[in-house]
């Protein structure tokens, strides 16, 4: 039986950037997200276009990992 357990650190901050690049794409756009997002494109080289639909992915992933991380162990 999976007994509920708080999950890594790592795992919070990635899921709570995840859950901000959501809630910037689709609800309410932030200003340091969207600054953060370009140094991290331009550090990485990528050219990814956050859309409707990947903010809407970002939340469901966010919220996912949060779920997964206090279920499983370990992650």
């Amino acid at each position: 039986m999976l007994n509920p357990n708080p999950p890594r650190m790592i795992t919070v901050v990635i899921a709570a950037a995840l859950i901000l690049v959501g809630l910037s794409a689709t609800v309410l756009p932030l200003d340091f997200v969207n600054a953060a997002l370009d140094v991290v494109q331009d550090t990485l080289g990528t050219s990814l276009e956050i859309t409707t639909e990947v903010g809407w992915f970002s939340l469901f992933a966010g919220d996912a990992l949060l779920i997964a991380g206090s279920l499983l162990p370990g992650i």
